[in-house]
């Protein structure tokens, strides 16, 4: 179970977090990170094992905890935003195949703002937040 846990945050990670990927990889920390997250998850997956869960439901519950924290994904939050309101932008970066890295420099240059917000799934639509980050995009991109 320990290795589907830890393939199953992995790809969330790389769906969701590229900047956490990159990051984990720039410091050759991957299985330090994967292996961590799992060891604190095995006294639910035991728990939950010991009540007769089902496997994949023990799997979906454990990587529902793990990930929690990573939630909600500034890539997509961010990857959206450029879709929408900057289209031209979205389709020369994806059309040069660096998208994920842009949106990747785009989380950090809108570090501040995410933290001041205390970005979280309860202010994801925040309008004021929206229009914040759009400017910050506009300024990035200019």
């Amino acid at each position: 179970m320990q290795t589907q846990l830890k393939e199953k945050l992995w790809a969330f990670i790389v769906h969701n977090n590229p900047e956490l990927m990159f990051n984990l990889q720039e410091d050759y920390s991957v299985t330090t990170y994967l292996d961590s997250k799992v060891k604190d998850i095995m006294p639910l997956a035991e728990q939950l094992l010991s009540e007769n869960r089902p496997v994949y439901v023990v799997e979906e519950l454990c990587l529902e905890q793990m990930t929690e924290e990573l939630k909600p994904s500034r890539y997509h939050y961010l990857l959206s935003i450029l879709e929408e309101e900057f289209s031209a932008d979205y389709e020369r970066l994806r059309e040069s195949g660096t998208l994920t890295y842009e949106v990747v420099n785009l989380i950090v240059y809108c570090k501040d703002i995410f933290d001041g917000y205390g970005f979280n799934t309860v202010n994801e639509d925040d309008r004021q937040l929206r229009y914040t980050v759009i400017g910050q995009i506009h300024e990035y991109l200019n």
